[in-house]
């Protein structure tokens, strides 16, 4: 069952949270994931995909302008209604808005008819409400982007495993 993880990043940050996700995708048996930069996409990849992650660094809160973009132009030709959705977010500071760009993603995703997916607390610990969240290496030398490595594993795994449960 194939899998995507689609991002916009503009530091890296964003990228390696994204390949952690996939990475925690593969462990799960029967499952492919492949990441994609929304300016390099495999569209007949993600056509085939039974679930897309979507992930955006927080610019003032709010996803980049470039996703957004992306998401209004290329969503209807992806086929995205009935694929299972997750999503995720990078920031550069602990308060810096990565839960509203989550919310955005998901609301964008559900508007498109897709299954919106989260573990919630269903799993236990780490309870990730709606998907996860990291702090960018740039900016606080209390925080480091690879505190948060083993978020984005756990929930790409628990995505797949629900992808898996859903669509077989």
């Amino acid at each position: 069952m194939k899998l995507a993880v689609i991002y916009d990043s503009r530091t890296g940050n964003t990228r390696q949270a994204a390949e952690w996700i996939a990475e925690g995708v593969l462990s799960v048996p029967g499952t492919e994931a492949r990441c994609f930069s929304i300016h390099e996409t495999d569209d007949a990849f993600i056509k085939e995909a039974k679930g897309i992650v979507l992930g955006s660094p927080s610019y003032a809160a709010a996803m980049t302008p470039d996703i957004h973009v992306w998401l209004q132009t290329s969503s209807g030709k992806l086929d995205f209604p009935g694929k299972m959705a997750g999503a995720f977010a990078t920031e550069q500071y602990t308060h810096g808005g990565g839960d509203l760009v989550i919310q955005a993603l998901l609301h964008f995703e559900m508007t498109c008819g897709m299954l919106c997916w989260s573990g919630g607390r269903a799993f236990g610990k780490p309870i990730i409400h709606l998907g996860p969240v990291g702090v960018n290496n740039n900016v606080e030398a209390h925080n480091a982007l690879d505190y948060y490595k083993d978020n984005f594993v756990t929930y790409g795994s628990r995505f797949a495993q629900k992808a898996a449960e859903i669509f077989g």
